[in-house]
């Protein structure tokens, strides 16, 4: 029986990427993967320049076929009135504009956001910056990385006798690209649903980043607290923390509610403890969390991670190996959910990439292509400009506004 294709939750809407690197460019693909139509913009020559980050095969980045597939490229020099008055075009007919430039940078050229709006009043912009579009460090330069550290996490990440560490991904783009997106898709229901007219969506990274930082801030407020780096543990929340096995790997077990504390003490065989009236709640167990991570790693350590996991699997306790990227892509349960997807590059072959977050049962998500050659669809979004012609796209390309 032939099943009817389902649409992507976002086909319709029409999207124009002006950003680079990892903020607006991650927003970008989650677009993308459900369904709108993203013009990426990039530079002419160069393009973006997350082609040439990370490991490279044969001078592109592995990492563009995954950030940018779904994606139309086009190049544009932003810096000329010709690549400007195309943008203007541009606007009239998209729905969203994504950009991550420095506060200014779009106005200087003629195309921020109060120009465009002009044009098409049910436009939306979503702005990703370092510091946000006002306040006074909104012209400091800023990257994840600065976000990171100023939001609050690194000061909460590694070992409490050691220096502030990070967490080995670009932990502050991707999470302010998470906001970004749900900004826009807040705008559009207000625009489509509520008859609204556009808006612009304002997204610090360090903002995107503090917001994770949960009670923080009132235990601050209230008793003077400063929440400090604490290795593998929770703090005031027990038990909670990785575990040494026989075999020298590491089993991650979260047994801080009570009733899961209760079954992990009687899979190890401690009814001790698990009848013990001070361990009964959290606030107890945490008095004497370093005793109990004592008790739960001697028994670990009497086991083989797989031995480990079994057990705790038996008894529905919370708890997992720590994976690398080899486990992961061997994994059945990642390959069973389609998390590992085969892509098909031009001059590679088959690429695995991942799959799709999230899974939507009636407008799910889909991977149609990878990140494409650099300008490989200029022409083809040019010409669907009413007026412009071969004459035209030529004589951008003679100049260098287009390539």
């Amino acid at each position: 029986m032939n099943q009817k294709k389902k649409m992507g939750a976002l086909e319709g809407i029409k999207v124009l990427e002006l950003g680079s690197l990892i903020a607006g460019p991650f927003a970008g693909r989650l677009f993308a993967d459900f369904g709108a139509e993203v013009i990426k913009v990039e530079p002419p020559k160069k393009g973006d320049p997350i082609r040439k980050w990370r490991v490279l095969h044969e001078g592109t980045s592995l990492w563009w076929y995954v950030q940018s597939r779904n994606k139309q490229s086009v190049t544009l020099d932003l810096r000329t009135e010709e690549a400007q008055e195309i943008i203007k075009k541009l606007a009239k007919e998209v729905d969203v504009i994504i950009e991550n430039f420095k506060p200014g940078t779009l106005e200087s050229w003629g195309i921020g956001y109060e120009t465009l709006k002009e044009i098409n009043p049910k436009i939306i912009m979503v702005r990703v910056s370092g510091y946000g579009q006002d306040g006074p460090y909104k012209n400091k330069p800023g990257f994840g990385s600065i976000g990171e550290a100023m939001g609050g996490i690194r000061y909460l990440t590694g070992h409490e006798d050691r220096p502030p560490t990070r967490v080995g991904i670009s932990l502050g783009d991707s999470v302010a690209a998470l906001y970004a997106v749900i900004g826009a898709l807040m705008a559009i229901y207000h625009r489509d649903v509520k008859g609204g007219d556009g808006q612009f969506i304002d997204v610090a990274l360090y903002e995107a980043i503090f917001s994770l930082m949960e009670s923080t801030v009132p235990e601050y407020d209230q008793f003077g607290i400063v929440r400090e780096r604490s290795g593998s543990t929770l703090p005031g929340i027990a038990p909670s923390n990785s575990y040494l096995c026989k075999d020298g790997k590491y089993v991650v077990i979260g047994a801080n509610g009570d009733g899961i504390f209760k079954r992990l003490m009687t899979a190890i065989e401690r009814l001790d403890l698990c009848n013990d009236p001070k361990y009964e709640t959290n606030d107890g167990r945490v008095k004497h969390s370093e005793y109990l991570d004592s008790i739960i790693e001697s028994w670990t350590k009497q086991h083989s991670l797989e031995d480990a996991l079994v057990i705790l699997d038996k008894n529905s306790i919370p708890a997992g190996a720590i994976y690398s990227v080899s486990d992961i892509m061997e994994d059945p349960h990642y390959l069973a959910r389609d998390m590992i997807c085969d892509l098909e590059v031009e001059n590679l072959g088959t690429l695995k990439v991942p799959g799709i977050v999230p899974k939507l049962s009636e407008t799910p998500g889909s991977i149609k292509w990878a990140g494409p050659t650099l300008g490989k669809h200029t022409e083809q979004v040019l010409k669907s400009i009413p007026g412009f012609d071969d004459e035209y796209v030529q004589e951008l390309k003679s100049k260098g506004i287009i390539e």
